[in-house]
């Protein structure tokens, strides 16, 4: 038998997707959680499986040259196994999505209207170098009752054929039906295209990576798409801030983890802080081997304390870095800094650091950004921590899902109408 085309493939995974959905938004909420709780039970017992194949993709992804962040992303251990485990038992936990009645109420004409929750049906989900997603995915869509298309990165290519093939036979033997966690095992870029073309057969689809990967797929995709956006964020310093906390809250936002899109990019400093914040700041991202990117009046003062920078310049406040990069810029005030987080932010997640309430309202009132901190750190911006459970993404756009984004987020609705013989005049 011939071996199947890209397209043929692409277009097999999607319509056996598409068969499973219908029986899939059937089921009840009792059976999808035995479903997950059987998924994460599978990824321990095949986690020496896992780790072995995600071994393969390091070994590759090293040869190739790829940098640090993203080789963290891609790296799994037993503990990262077990935290994909345990991030599906938590969907467990969390309620059922479907079913919720959002209206109810009795028209004029005596038929009874009510709004009810449901799945969208095959949500596709494309992204880079990150094989948890893949669990994560699976799992969210099966919790709401969507049948998923995954399609992962070419560096992740064994991890993601291994973790998906495990996740779905634990689902099948569950009782779910075959075909509900489907992956694009193809490494072909043509792949992701063809599976953008597939509207009818598709409901949604999500793109999770860089800023490359997103604005191809928002460009080409014949399917909606649920813009999952990068994170070029910011951490402001107002002169009113507590220095010890703000520098706990800067060093935390940049290097918890370098290549998350909630780590934060450009440090902003009011100048009437920048003499008594930034030599201890720039002097505790130093030395944990960040490259500071600063402007002139920061480059003076990191100078006077023996600080190395590089000089900065307008492109750096429009860097999502993921690396160990800093841009550090000085600001005149609270009015400037909001104006310069509109203009190069991303619309992700933004941070204060204030004890001024006049300046900390300011901010998180006229930021716009999926999440507006004050006084913490951009790395709360996290479906777990957000009480999501496992998220999907993080959206930046303002249709339909914006921030951390989950179950509801995968929902639609449907009105349903009991009447009693009326016909329209």
């Amino acid at each position: 038998m011939a071996e199947e085309s890209v397209q043929e493939h692409v277009r097999r995974v999607a319509e056996e997707a598409r068969a499973a959905s219908g029986a899939l938004a059937q089921t009840s909420a009792a059976q999808r959680n035995d479903a997950l709780a059987a998924m994460a039970a599978a990824l321990r017992t095949h986690a020496r499986a896992i780790v072995e194949a995600n071994g393969r993709d390091m070994e590759a992804a090293r040869a190739a040259g790829t940098k640090e962040s993203l080789l963290d992303r891609l790296m799994l251990d037993d503990a990262r196994v077990e935290a994909m485990a345990a991030a599906l038992e938590d969907l467990v936990a969390l309620p059922d999505p479907l079913g919720a009645v959002q209206q109810e109420r009795t028209l004029e004409n005596g038929i009874e209207l009510t709004r009810v929750s449901v799945p969208l049906g095959v949500v596709a989900v494309v992204y880079e170098a990150r094989p948890n997603v893949t669990a994560d995915a699976a799992g969210i869509c099966l919790k709401s009752g969507n049948a998923a298309v995954l399609r992962g990165g070419s560096l992740a290519a064994a991890s993601n054929e291994v973790i998906a093939r495990v996740l779905h036979d634990a689902a099948v033997a569950a009782g779910m039906p075959r075909g509900c966690i489907g992956a694009i095992t193809s490494t072909d870029r043509a792949a992701a295209d063809e599976l953008m073309q597939l509207h009818g057969v598709v409901d949604v689809l999500i793109p999770r990576g860089g800023a490359g990967l997103i604005r191809h797929c928002v460009e080409t995709s014949k399917v909606p798409v649920i813009e999952t956006g990068t994170g070029n964020c910011h951490v402001y310093v107002h002169e009113s801030a507590d220095f010890e906390r703000a520098r706990a809250i800067i060093v935390n936002a940049k290097c918890r983890r370098l290549g998350v899109c909630n780590a934060a990019e450009t440090l902003l400093v009011d100048e009437a802080a920048a003499e008594g914040f930034l030599p201890a700041a720039l002097a505790d991202l130093a030395e944990r081997g960040v490259t500071l990117h600063a402007d002139e009046r920061a480059s003076a003062v990191a100078a006077a304390h023996g600080i190395a920078v590089v000089p900065a310049d307008e492109a750096d406040w429009a860097t999502e870095y993921l690396a160990p990069d800093l841009a550090v810029h000085v600001v005149s005030g609270v009015d400037e800094a909001i104006e310069h987080v509109n203009r190069f932010g991303t619309k992700h997640s933004e941070a204060i650091v204030a004890e001024d309430e006049r300046a900390v309202e300011a901010f998180l009132a006229r930021v716009d950004a999926a999440a507006v901190y004050a006084n913490a750190s951009t790395a709360f911006t996290d479906g777990a921590q957000f009480g999501l459970g496992a998220e999907i993404g993080i959206s930046t756009q303002k249709l339909h899902a914006r921030g951390p984004f989950a179950l509801d987020a995968l929902t639609s609705y449907k009105y349903v109408l009991r009447g009693s013989g009326q016909v329209r005049p």
